[in-house]
């Protein structure tokens, strides 16, 4: 199979471009738009009763859990419409009436389904049966469930070294299943566990860690809704966590201010419809930011060390109004150095790195200054750059400084993605676990778990690629979609002897595959799961650290699917054998019974059967924010003290980031209208500010390549290249620019991460245009 051509589609358009369309772009985010829009997708989905009856019970208690982004749910009674625009996308596209059948990889060779766009696969619906793709085969053919578990066994078995496999977690899976997958995958004998955490928040938990002691947000809900002011970095909460806008519109309420710190005008961030709001029906909805810092790409680092020597130079002013001396003489280290490195900014250095002007810098401080309650918000615009553990370093010293750590309605608030992402981590998915974890491990099952850090997302690729990995399974995700470097990705994956994707509808890693190849198809969020004769439960851990139980309630799409808690038991059984210590037949049929093994195992987790059953659930401690309590190298919150760093534009080029479209969830392409930027039809476009089109040369309109340019290991120079995108002029920051990924994937090289993190730099690459060839 190696052997075989596979059409390279990165670097051509994967659909008619021609069609793409630039029109109005809404100033507003949600409203009556939002629920039309969700209604449709869910009728042409899943039907009307399939759509009345997953909508109904989507984020309510006695519901299951959104399969989008982690927003938590505020505690008390809910609305009967508990969910956003993208929310009702995802659950149409997992509820969806479409089926992929054994008849359907009859029809389509892998080769024909290669060089589909993503939104086509997506498009066809859920998987149905397991199938596999035998080396030298041009078609997927069923497998029976045995036979395919029997089939990873082998190979697993047949390893010179358990390192040799990589064990890929999305973050929709559920805590049982994480706890199980990362239990299986240490019986086995590797820490081999990357994850999408590793491509987004991971600089956060890293930053946080060494700032604060953990790497989790300190807020809750209530904290945002009353605090005074909210400062909002990398973030797009209209597209990517809408359910967030109406936290902001009663923080607005509530009196505070809100400040927008980003290189796009995101329209959630400009103004708000709440359209279970009469006033969000007919009036103009609510503006969000008081203040739009548009920042250039890579400057928030040096945003948040001038915001700190104003806050100094204020608290000179008028001494004992800014700072909280008591807080940072009682529970913090590293203030002197602080305090001498940042009031040497230069403010000069700010307003070149950033482009905000002297007025803005100072408005902003002074709202922070008069703040008795300050949340700071981000997301992966602040975590997927090359400094980004500095730069949040950096903005958690704007709150150490003032005691906003350990106080209601204050603290650090990283937004994650993936829905229970964070609840991955906490189960044990983390290739570098701390040795109380894995002795627990050890204990509680009677195992021998391996001590030796094993590959993160990064470092998986450069194994698969060096040949030093050898199979890969995937549990949920999108993993060539989701990864950098798009064509090391694909040959690194194709030189494996065996590639196994748990998933629910077909995507591009079904068709980048090893020397043999599985689709294991397994259950969703929104469906039921009976095992042996009862309804199963599962858990999930929000972006807050409310942990609470997700009950699916639709009809499978088949009898064939298998949960991903089945799956792993099943697939442990026949990998470890019969005597293996694990009861993962009792597992398998129990999900109590994991319970009851989870809080003998994870911290602070004692009595989760019972906790977790509570109307809300619970929340996870959380030291900082309960007790002032740092469990950091120092026993202290720390102060993060880094040289400044910024992105500088080279002559010619331009600094791009890569982002969602409104229609897009991550690697999921629900469809082809970003109306908050007004772009319809197509994807491959690239947004430049009009000055940048007008000094390169280039038009509106017209068609070009992106060519990224780096250096690489060995020095020199090295460029990746994605074809044919249409130039959109849009309001960025000079010399930066913005498209839409996985089509600008290919640009990030896979040595491009941050600092500490590892984490791919995907929102600050160099690169240049070229008009296209066909011109």
């Amino acid at each position: 199979m190696a052997n075989r051509r596979h059409p390279e589609r990165d670097n051509t358009a994967t659909v008619d471009e021609q069609a793409v369309i630039v029109t109005h772009r809404e100033g507003e985010a949600a409203g009556v738009k939002a629920v039309m829009v969700s209604l449709q997708r869910g009728l042409d989905q899943m039907g009307p009763t399939r759509t009345a009856l997953a909508l109904s019970k989507l984020n309510q208690r006695h519901g299951f859990d959104c399969p989008g982004c982690a927003w938590p749910e505020e505690h008390g009674g809910r609305k009967l419409a508990e969910f956003c625009e993208n929310g009702a996308k995802a659950v149409a596209e997992e509820a969806t009436k479409r089926v992929v059948t054994p008849d359907f990889f009859a029809r389509h060779s892998v080769d024909e389904l290669a060089v589909k766009p993503e939104y086509w696969l997506s498009q066809q619906g859920r998987l149905t049966h397991p199938v596999v793709l035998w080396p030298g085969e041009a078609h997927y053919r069923p497998i029976d469930w045995d036979d395919a578990y029997r089939l990873i066994a082998a190979e697993l078995n047949g390893l010179a070294s358990p390192d040799e496999a990589c064990f890929y977690t999305s973050g929709r899976t559920s805590n049982e299943a994480a706890f199980l997958y990362q239990l299986l995958v240490r019986s086995f004998g590797t820490n081999n566990l990357p994850d999408c955490s590793n491509m987004c928040h991971e600089s956060s938990g890293t930053a946080l860690v060494e700032s604060i002691g953990i790497g989790k947000g300190s807020v809750t809900v209530d904290d945002v809704a009353h605090a005074d002011c909210i400062l909002i970095a990398g973030q797009n909460p209209g597209t990517n966590h809408p359910r967030m806008l109406s936290i902001l519109e009663k923080a607005k309420a509530n009196g505070a201010n809100i400040i927008a710190v980003n290189p796009l005008p995101e329209a959630g961030l400009m103004r708000f419809k709440d359209p279970q709001k009469v006033r969000g029906v007919v009036s103009d909805g609510v503006a969000i930011a008081d203040e739009f810092v548009q920042i250039r790409i890579g400057g928030d680092m040096a945003l948040f060390a001038g915001l700190g020597r104003l806050l100094l130079e204020a608290e000179d002013r008028a001494p004992g109004t800014v700072l909280d001396r008591d807080f940072i003489e009682r529970h913090c280290a590293g203030w002197d150095e602080y305090e001498k490195q940042t009031r040497a900014v230069d403010l000069d250095t700010v307003a070149e790195a950033t482009g905000i002007g002297d007025e803005q810098l100072r408005r902003v401080a002074d709202m922070l200054a008069a703040s008795q309650r300050t949340v700071i918000c981000w997301a992966m615009g602040l975590t997927q750059q090359r400094h980004a553990v500095a730069t949040i370093g950096e903005a958690t010293n704007l709150l150490l400084m003032r005691g906003m750590i350990g106080k209601p309605g204050a603290g650090v608030c990283p937004v994650r993605g993936h829905s229970n992402v964070q609840g991955d981590r906490t189960m044990g998915i983390w290739e570098k676990m701390p040795e109380a974890f894995l002795a627990a491990l050890d204990s509680r099952f009677g195992i021998s778990s391996p001590r030796k850090h094993g590959y993160d997302t990064v470092d998986a690729i450069r194994a698969m690629r060096d040949g030093r990995a050898k199979v890969f399974i995937g549990m949920g995700g999108n993993f060539v979609s989701a990864t950098p470097d798009t064509s090391v990705t694909e040959a690194a994956l194709r030189s494996c002897a065996l590639t196994v994707q748990i998933s629910t509808k077909l995507n591009r890693s079904h068709l980048v595959h090893g020397t043999t190849a599985l689709i294991l198809p397994t259950l969703g969020r929104t469906d039921r799961d009976i095992r042996n004769g009862h309804k199963q439960l599962v858990s999930v851990e929000d972006s807050m650290s409310m942990v609470h139980l997700s009950r699916g309630s639709l009809h499978p799409p088949s009898d064939q699917l298998r949960s991903e808690v089945a799956i792993v038991c099943q697939l442990a059984r026949t990998l470890l054998g019969p005597a293996h210590p694990v009861p993962w037949e009792q597992f398998a049929v129990d999900y109590d019974s994991i319970r009851d093994a989870i809080a003998d195992v994870v911290p602070d987790c004692t009595d989760y059967n019972t906790k977790v059953r509570a109307p809300d659930g619970f929340q996870l401690p959380h030291p900082p924010r309960d007790s002032r309590e740092f469990h950091t190298s120092t026993g202290k919150a720390n102060f993060a003290v880094n040289p400044l760093e910024w992105v500088e534009v080279p002559e010619g080029r331009l600094i791009l980031q890569t982002l969602r479209s409104h229609d897009q969830y991550n690697t999921t392409i629900y469809g082809l209208d970003d109306r908050y930027r007004g772009v319809k039809g197509g994807r491959r476009v690239v947004f430049v500010n009009p000055t940048d089109l007008a000094a390169l040369g280039l038009r509106e309109g017209q068609r070009v390549d992106l060519i990224s340019e780096f250096t690489g290991a060995d020095g020199h120079l090295e460029e990746r290249r994605a074809k044919d995108f249409m130039l959109v002029p849009y309001a960025t920051p000079p010399g930066n620019a913005a498209a839409y990924y996985p089509e600008t994937n290919p640009l990030v090289p896979l040595d491009h991460t941050a600092v500490k993190s590892n984490t791919p730099v995907s929102k600050a690459v160099v690169i240049r245009l070229e008009p296209a060839w066909a011109e």
